[in-house]
């Protein structure tokens, strides 16, 4: 891995830590998700512009998979926790450690990603059930 110096306005760099801190790890692992999540995207054209707030990344079945854009997050996190096991915006909130815009549009990227979404529940569901 190289190093770079990174110039970032302070307050930037504050709301960075406090994300990262909030994700559990390091601002510069924070900083590594962002960039990587942003060249993903760039490289593969499968971000939608009508919800900024997810963004897709490589997950561990090789494929690209929607998270909420900064953390690790996946969106079918939040769909479960809602759907599931009946959590509410808020207690999604408070224990992901994310804000209501984030639950709400990842909620509502399901409702316009459901084919996507669906089969992608239904894949780990599918390797949970093998294992």
């Amino acid at each position: 891995m190289s190093r770079t110096s990174l110039n970032l306005p302070t307050l930037l760099k504050e709301e960075a830590e406090q994300f990262a801190s909030r994700q559990g790890v390091s601002l510069n692992q924070f900083i590594v998700w962002a960039v990587a999540e942003k060249v993903g995207g760039l490289r593969q054209r499968l971000d939608d512009p009508r919800f900024p707030r997810i963004a897709y990344r490589v997950g561990a079945s090789g494929r690209p998979e929607p998270v909420l854009r900064g953390t690790g997050i996946r969106v079918q996190t939040v769909v479960i926790a809602a759907r599931e096991w009946g959590l509410s915006a808020s207690r999604i909130t408070e224990d992901y450690g994310v804000n209501p815009a984030q639950v709400e549009e990842a909620l509502a990227f399901y409702e316009a990603h459901r084919a996507e979404v669906e089969a992608s529940i239904h894949e780990e569901l599918q390797l949970e059930a093998s294992a």
